[in-house]
Order: C-alpha cells, then sequence, then structure tokens
C-alpha cells in the first residue's frame, strides 16, 4: 500500500477535526439551546440565536486555525469547488470529503457525550419542504459565492465572511442555512434541537451540490466585472 504523504495526512487530518468541531459547535450549542432557551423558560427566537452566536464563533476560530493547513474546508461542497476549478485532484478531494462525513458524525457524538445523551440517539426532526429545499440551494449558493470571491484574500478575511454568512443566514433562510452536506449527514445522527430527519437528508443533499453549482456560474459570471 502506498503510503500518504505527510502534508496530506495533515490536510485531512485538519478536514476531519475541523468538521468535528464545527458539528460539535452545532449540536452542542444546540443541546444547550434547547434546554436553557426554549419554553417555557425562554423561546424559540433565543434558542436560535444561542445556536447562531455559537456557531458562528466556532467557524471564525476553526477557519483561522485549520485554514493555513487544508484550507478549512469542512464542507464537500467547498471541496468539489476546488475540483472543478482544478485546483485539487479527484483523489484528495475523496479523502477530503470522507474526512469531513467522519468527523461531522463523531462531532454529534462528542456533543451527545457531553451532555449525558445515548451516543447513537436516532434523527431529528422532520425539515424538508418546497421551501427548505429552494432555501437550502440558495443558502449554499451563497456561501460558495462567499469561499469563491473572499477566501484568495486569506483565512482572516475569510473567516470573517464566511461565519458572517452563516451567521446571517440561520435567521434568513427557512432551513436556518445547513449548506453543508458533511455536517447535514452528521446532524441526522441526532434527535436534539439541530438535528434532522434521516429521510430529509438526500433532499438536502441534492439542493446542497445544486447550490453550489449556481454559486460557481454566478462566481464565474462576475469575474472581473469591475
Amino acid at each position: 500500500m502506498t503510503s500518504v504523504p505527510a502534508s496530506l495526512r495533515a490536510r485531512v487530518l485538519s478536514e476531519a477535526v475541523g468538521t468535528l468541531f464545527l458539528v460539535f459547535a452545532v449540536v452542542g450549542s444546540g443541546i444547550m439551546a434547547e434546554r436553557l432557551a426554549a419554553p417555557p423558560a425562554g423561546s424559540p427566537a433565543l434558542a436560535l440565536l444561542c445556536n447562531t452566536l455559537a456557531t458562528g464563533g466556532a467557524l471564525v476560530a476553526l477557519i483561522l486555525t485549520f485554514g493555513p493547513t487544508s484550507g478549512a474546508h469542512m464542507n464537500p461542497c467547498v471541496t468539489l469547488t476546488e475540483v472543478v476549478s482544478g485546483r485539487m485532484s479527484t483523489r484528495v478531494a475523496c479523502a477530503y470529503a470522507v474526512a469531513q462525513v467522519c468527523g461531522g458524525i463523531l462531532g454529534t457524538c462528542l456533543a451527545h457525550v457531553e451532555f449525558g445523551l445515548p451516543v447513537a440517539a436516532g434523527t431529528g426532526a422532520a425539515r424538508l419542504g418546497v421551501g427548505t429545499f429552494v432555501s437550502e440551494v440558495a443558502a449554499t449558493a451563497g456561501l460558495i459565492l462567499v469561499v469563491r470571491k473572499v477566501g484568495p484574500r486569506g483565512p482572516a478575511a475569510a473567516a470573517a465572511a464566511v461565519a458572517g454568512w452563516i451567521v446571517g443566514a440561520y435567521w434568513f433562510t427557512s432551513s436556518t442555512s445547513f449548506a453543508n452536506p458533511a455536517v447535514t449527514i452528521a446532524r441526522a445522527f441526532t434527535p436534539t434541537y439541530a438535528g434532522i430527519l434521516a429521510a430529509d437528508v438526500p433532499g438536502f443533499l441534492l439542493a446542497q451540490f445544486i447550490g453550489t453549482g449556481f454559486g460557481l456560474l454566478i462566481d464565474r459570471a462576475t469575474e472581473n466585472a469591475a
């Protein structure tokens, strides 16, 4: 068996760990929000705000941490755009995607363990409908566009822009902007506030990849527009 170059090992590990902590933040903050801010103690809006702030903060930190090593994709859709652009081989992209999905699932498990929930606790609420499908297409297209336009400016700019988009999209999209296949799959393993029904996952993934295509098209159409 051919050994994996150390640089690639580091990149793949960074994607696994980065996605693990991203999902840990999403699911963990969702559980905390559900316990502290849900009715009758609080409100659904407050619970969503708690979930939003934790996710946005984690995104900034993780992009700054892993950006210099792997690009901090933490998202198969972002990785796919690198393949389409000829900047990454299919082999490396597949390694990234596997790492992202596995890391994400482990992130859900970690969140369950810390809050005393069963590691394998089943799936979450039904989310898919025409509105949420369109929402995921738009959310993912916007994310890809932000990554493509701002990413070349470096991790600091990317961290601020990506976190800004996700924080905003949590509130203006009916799906609360999953916009990430690895995170979507991982969230199917929790029945908590952040969860998604397993049967709805394929529809979300389809919407996300369609959104990726739109994001790439918009990016190319607006190149050198100035």
